[in-house]
């Protein structure tokens, strides 16, 4: 009886809630969107204001102009954890890449990490450049946690040479770097004291969804939005990897915390980092030099032929993101936690006009993620009615409570204009950065996307609430890396002496002697070089393997002692 006399009506009573959620909605997309249009005009005219002034006044900076500044010494930090499925294959990618020779690696793990403690040995019996720093405690802490003492190692390295470091610079165990990278750092130190270079995702398949969708929000944030914040605010946040801190920035941040300069209370210390070194007065900049890149790729969604070209863009570091669901909503809740919750915690609202807006932006998120999730299930919602209307099924109505020509009727038009405007744009920044079959894929992406943000806010606040009622303290999530295969980076085989060189086995000038020697004697390089003592067996077969692809052996004798930072 219940359902024949009241259940047309109870329809029409939730149609009716329907309208009304949906206009409050539509105001709170209306608001966010014109935050967004905000950020996009101020690209644009930027970008025309410069390419009428700027840009014709100044010749753009040229690769030979970062070759001809002489080398200064450089540090490089890669915090390891759990790495040692991709540490090798990153550290032999990055000293085989690298055009400079002037810089040391250091790798910083864990005790009770044995996998990837063992690897990081095998690097350094290979690359005289290559230390690795014993966190001596176990893991897993925090990212923050291992890179200081991974700078303890360095102040301690400082210490013992002639000329100290003049820039150290931060990378993931995944980054896959350009020979520029160091010349770029190089020419600016030490005129600038923080140093962001874009990050973008390596290129995967079309089927690849989330991956893909982090392949579209980097291309536009990367290449618009960052640019924007620096604008803005002169305030540039450190993404985590290719970021260079000048000598006198880490150690105003360490005098600043009793000698720990990354936030161990944070679950993003990049983020944090940034803004402290903002207040501190330091000047920051969000590199962009235009190089080349080699890219392989398949036209027509993977259909096509394999074409090898090159692309002009941002010199920047590249990087496989997540490409799972629970993965990808996992890592982008660490980074709203720390960001969003955090940042807002410890932060607050300080800064001029211009930061308290990006504080704003970098917090919306904390809502607006679920709002766009609700406004899915309104449009189902809506198009089940009309379903159920064109067959007759829905036959009680109420009046609406809005105009038909009235303001609702405004607001959802111009949302719809300002969602048109959004697939537009981030569709231009990734064709411009991966073809135009990625900028098609953008729009169903931008959907995946909307639900990993979603689930990653939700996650977020439930662990930042149980934070706040239990006393439980927020730990990192780590989150497993991918490298690319050899055959995915291009990489060119090296001759004999120049590998030795970039792995720092021998220096030029023993080098030349030796080619001279050959030319005499008509000897394998490596047979001189063992002759004149300059090089050990172990090292040249290590090296031969290398060139030849194959799984290189273990070398004889005694593991070297690494660094370790003892507690006092």
């Amino acid at each position: 009886m219940f359902s024949s006399l009241y259940w047309p009506y109870l329809v029409a009573d939730y149609y009716h809630a329907l309208e009304i959620t949906s206009a409050v909605v539509g105001v709170v997309i209306l608001l966010s969107s014109l935050d967004d249009l905000f950020v996009d005009g101020w690209y644009w005219v930027r970008q025309i204001w410069r390419s009428l002034t700027v840009w014709r006044r100044h010749t753009p900076l040229q690769a030979a102009q970062l070759r001809a500044v002489p080398e200064q010494p450089l540090a490089i930090m890669v915090p390891a954890w759990l790495e040692y499925d991709v540490i090798a294959p990153m550290l032999e990618s990055m000293v085989g890449t690298l055009e400079y020779k002037n810089y040391m690696i250091f790798v910083g793990t864990y005790r009770n990490d044995e996998r990837t403690r063992n690897e990081v040995e095998r690097m350094r019996r290979r690359y005289r450049q290559l230390v690795r720093v014993e966190v001596p405690h176990d893991g897993p802490t925090c990212k923050a946690d291992c890179l200081n003492w991974i700078v303890q190692a360095i102040f301690r390295q400082n210490a013992q040479q002639a000329e100290p470091f003049a820039g150290v610079v931060l990378h993931d165990s995944e980054d896959v770097l350009h020979p520029l990278e160091l010349k770029y750092y190089n020419y600016l130190l030490p005129r600038m004291d923080f140093i962001q270079l874009p990050v973008t995702s390596l290129e995967r398949e079309w089927y690849e969804l989330v991956a893909g969708s982090y392949m579209d929000e980097f291309a536009e944030w990367h290449t618009k939005d960052l640019v924007v914040r620096e604008s803005l605010s002169k305030m540039v946040p450190s993404a985590g990897v290719g970021t260079c801190f000048s000598q006198r920035a880490l150690q105003l941040l360490a005098e600043q915390t009793q000698n720990q300069p990354f936030n161990t209370d944070t679950l993003t210390e990049d983020y944090d980092i940034g803004a402290r070194l903002a207040r501190s007065g330091l000047r920051q900049i969000f590199g962009k030099f235009t190089v080349e890149y080699v890219t392989r790729r398949q036209s027509f969604f993977g259909l096509g032929k394999e074409k090898i070209s090159t692309i002009s863009m941002p010199l920047g570091i590249r990087e496989y993101f997540p490409n799972t669901f629970r993965t990808a909503y996992r890592q982008k809740a660490r980074w709203t936690l720390g960001i969003g919750l955090q940042g807002w915690q410890q932060v607050g609202w300080h800064g001029s006009l211009g930061v308290k807006y990006l504080l704003f932006r970098d917090r919306k998120g904390l809502a607006t993620s679920f709002v766009a999730i609700l406004a899915y299930l309104l449009l189902l919602n809506f198009l089940g009615f009309w379903a159920a209307d064109r067959m007759g099924w829905w036959t009680i109505y109420y009046p609406s409570v809005f105009s038909p020509n009235g303001w609702i009727a405004t607001l959802m038009g111009l949302n719809s204009f300002a969602l048109a405007l959004r697939i537009v744009q981030r569709s231009y920044f990734v064709w411009h950065m991966y073809g135009w079959e990625h900028a098609v894929l953008a729009v169903p992406r931008m959907i995946v996307g909307n639900f990993i943000n979603a689930m990653a806010a939700a996650r977020a606040w439930r662990l930042f609430i149980v934070h706040l009622v239990t006393g439980k303290r927020l730990v990192w999530d780590k989150t497993m890396h991918d490298f690319p295969s050899t055959d995915q980076l291009t990489q060119q085989r090296q001759r004999l002496g120049e590998l030795l060189l970039s792995w720092q086995a021998i220096d030029e000038t023993r080098l030349a002697f030796a080619v001279d020697l050959q030319a005499k004697e008509h000897k394998p390089l490596g047979q001189i070089l063992i002759e004149q003592g300059w090089l050990d067996e172990a090292t040249l077969h290590e090296a031969l393997s290398f060139q030849e692809g194959a799984a290189a052996l273990e070398p004889a004798g005694p593991p070297i002692a690494p660094i370790e930072l003892k507690t006092s």
